[in-house]
C-alpha cells in the first residue's frame, strides 16, 4: 500500500514511508534518509524548532504563518536479517517537499500514483470521521432512550420479585432478535472487558436498530402489554427491526 493511516484515534494522519519511496523511485534508502535529514537541517537553520515529541520535526513557515508539523516522523523497520533500521513516516506535505526534486518520466509516474493514493486515503479518513460522528450521535441518543425504557419499566410494571429482571430480559430479547445472541454471548464475541459497555462495540447502524426496538418496547409497555405479548410481537416484527436504516 503506497499510503496508510497512522496515529491515535481522532488524530490520524496520512503517511507513506521512506522505504516505500526508495523502492518505488528506484533510490537507495540511505539516500532518501539523507535527503530528509538534509531538509530537517535546512529547516532548523531557517528558524524551525525541534518538537518535544521525539522524532517529529515541525517546520515553521516564515512571515507569521502557522506551524506546519509532522512532515517527517522518525520510525524503524525490521530487515530480512532481523535487524532494526531507521526509516521515516512521510506525510503528504513531507512527500511533496521530498520528491519535488526527483525528475524523469518514471519519477513523474510515481508522483502521480502517490497523489492518487493520498487522495484516496484522505477520502477514506473522512468517511471514518463521518462514521464516528454518526456513531457518537447514536450513542448519545441511546443513553436517553435507555433511560426512557428503564423509567417506563419502573412506572408501568407492577412491583414483584421479578421486576428487576425486566430490563435485562427485554435487552436480551432485542439482542436475540437483531443479532441472534444474548448480551453475554455478544460480550464474549467482542471480548468486552469488565467495566466496558457492550454498546461501545456496536456500529452506528446497529445502535440505531437497538434504540428503535427499545422505543417500541417502551410504547408497548405503556399500552399495558406484558412480556409474553411483547416477545411475540417483537419476534414477529424481527425482519422489520433488522431492516431499520
Amino acid at each position: 500500500m503506497l499510503v496508510e493511516i497512522i496515529g491515535k484515534r481522532n488524530e490520524e494522519i496520512l503517511t507513506t514511508t521512506t522505504k516505500q519511496i526508495a523502492e518505488n523511485f528506484k533510490k537507495d534508502h540511505k539516500e532518501v534518509i539523507y535527503a530528509i535529514e538534509g531538509r530537517i537541517a535546512e529547516t532548523e537553520r531557517a528558524g524551525g524548532k525541534e518538537s518535544k515529541n521525539k522524532g517529529i520535526i515541525p517546520m515553521l513557515m516564515e512571515g507569521g504563518n502557522p506551524h506546519v508539523e509532522n512532515y517527517f516522523i522518525e520510525s524503524s523497520y525490521i530487515g530480512e536479517n532481523g535487524r532494526k533500521y531507521k526509516q521515516y513516516f512521510v506525510t503528504r506535505d513531507g512527500f511533496s517537499l521530498l520528491v519535488m526534486g526527483f525528475s524523469g518520466e518514471e519519477a513523474l509516474k510515481w508522483k502521480l500514483k502517490y497523489i492518487e493514493a493520498f487522495n484516496a486515503m484522505e477520502r477514506e479518513l473522512k468517511r471514518i470521521y463521518t462514521e464516528r460522528q454518526q456513531w457518537q450521535i447514536e450513542r448519545d441518543k441511546g443513553v436517553v432512550i435507555r433511560h426512557i425504557l428503564t423509567d417506563t419499566i419502573k412506572m408501568k410494571i407492577a412491583d414483584s420479585p421479578h421486576k428487576r429482571f425486566a430490563y435485562p430480559n427485554y435487552t436480551n430479547l432485542i439482542y436475540r432478535t437483531l443479532f441472534g445472541k444474548t448480551a453475554k454471548e455478544l460480550e464474549q464475541e467482542y471480548s468486552v472487558k469488565p467495566k466496558e459497555n457492550l454498546r461501545d462495540y456496536f456500529i452506528g447502524s446497529d445502535l440505531e436498530k437497538v434504540q428503535s426496538a427499545e422505543m417500541l418496547i417502551s410504547s408497548l409497555i405503556n399500552c399495558g402489554w406484558g412480556y409474553g405479548e411483547i416477545k411475540e410481537f417483537i419476534t414477529n416484527q424481527a425482519q422489520k427491526l433488522i431492516a431499520v436504516e
